[in-house]
């Protein structure tokens, strides 16, 4: 599952935990946090459950925004398919 490493440990260390101390806390190595946090890889879904729980919120909120694939790539629906249709917003 991909994660958003800076933010992990933006809000790690907003919250005051040390990288051993929250590993440890969270069920996982420290050097396994370490690599998370540095987008070297990224974590099982469990791992990443046990980290937003330790963290005080969501999966959602350690996961990048964007909706796309591995290549980067955006699929976000836009232009005349969008919410609006092809007729434009409505009065």
């Amino acid at each position: 599952m991909k994660a958003d490493g800076p933010r992990i440990r933006q809000q790690r260390e907003s919250s005051g935990q040390g990288l051993r101390r929250f590993a440890e806390a969270a069920g996982i190595s420290a050097s396994h946090l370490s690599r998370i946090e540095r987008g070297e890889t990224d974590p099982q879904p469990e791992a990443l459950a046990r980290i937003a729980t330790h963290l005080g919120c969501t999966i959602g909120d350690l996961t990048p925004a964007t909706i796309g694939d591995d290549s980067g790539n955006d699929h976000r629906r836009t232009g005349p398919d969008d919410d609006e249709g092809s007729r434009g917003a409505h009065p």
